[in-house]
């Protein structure tokens, strides 16, 4: 944001006066210069993540679906930030509105909080925040069809009846389709229950299906592109026609009677003005007047 500051006020002071080149060119060539670097930066990014974190065993299409969804967040982030600087007056105003913006799409994207769990004003957020598609595309590409294993302080621990093991007490539980596991069937005492077995299950609270990751790929280029075109419109409405909120104000139709009572004004205005310096340097002349020096003793 900061580099680009000086590069608009070198436009609009040098390029654009002297008619070298237009507007869009110019914002055109800042969004298509950063694009090279951000697929570089996205290549280093993922693989420094996700092969850590995801490992070696995934095929072709889930790793590459990955990377895109990396490229997808740089390419959002660039357009999203040149979308505002290019309108805001100074970096502190646009990078106050960033951080209002990344905070609402990152609290309402359905991972902090369920969507089914939201306040019935803020849902809307879920389906507006771009974090939800991303965040989306990434679980439901990496984290799909994968084994859940508790920790020792997740599975319900509770005792079966007397001379009942565990197994035997949740066997019809289980034989029903119970979406969790039994980790110890053999005992008598202390049963350990984990509430789910597989990733999928925990996906689904949050509204994300391994179908949606090309819907979620399409709907963020949708992002990009909607970033680029606000970018040049707000552009053109803010620093090309000079849009701001006094423009709005119509100014008030002044007929003779009216022009004639603002001549008064303007008259009686010079003429306070003018008796008040008139006094001032009269009550000072008076003073200097009236002033004598003490004699010098010698």
């Amino acid at each position: 944001m900061s580099r680009f500051l000086a590069q608009r006020a070198l436009f609009e002071v040098h390029e654009s006066p002297s008619k070298m080149y237009s507007w869009v060119v110019f914002i055109a060539a800042n969004i298509l210069v950063g694009i090279p670097y951000q697929v570089c930066l996205s290549v280093a990014t993922w693989a420094c993540w996700y092969f850590p974190v995801f490992g070696l065993n995934h095929e072709s299409e889930t790793r590459v679906l990955m990377w895109a969804f990396c490229l997808q967040f740089l390419l959002f982030g660039s357009t999203c930030s040149q979308m505002l600087i290019f309108t805001m007056p100074n970096i502190e105003s646009a990078a106050t509105l960033s951080t209002i913006l990344f905070t609402l799409t990152l609290h309402f994207n359905g991972v902090l909080q369920v969507p089914t769990a939201l306040p019935g004003f803020w849902v809307f957020m879920y389906h507006v925040s771009h974090f939800t598609y991303l965040i989306g595309g990434w679980a439901g590409t990496g984290l799909v069809n994968r084994s859940v294993v508790c920790a020792e302080n997740e599975p319900a621990i509770f005792d079966p009846p007397t001379g009942q093991t565990c197994g035997q007490y949740l066997s019809a539980y289980l034989a029903d389709g119970a979406p969790g596991s039994l980790l110890n069937p053999s005992a008598n005492a202390s049963c350990r229950y984990c509430p789910i077995r597989n990733a999928n299950q925990f996906l689904v609270q949050s509204w994300i299906h391994s179908s949606d990751q090309y819907r979620n790929l399409s709907i963020l280029f949708a992002y990009i592109a909607f970033n680029v075109l606000a970018a040049l419109s707000l552009y053109y409405i803010f620093r090309v026609r000079g849009f701001s909120i006094k423009s709005l104000r119509k100014p008030q139709p002044q007929g003779p009677e009216d022009g004639k009572e603002h001549e008064d004004k303007q008259r009686r205005r010079k003429g306070f003005y003018l008796g008040f310096y008139y006094n001032l340097v009269l009550a000072i002349l008076r003073n200097l007047v009236r002033y004598r020096p003490c004699p010098v003793m010698i």
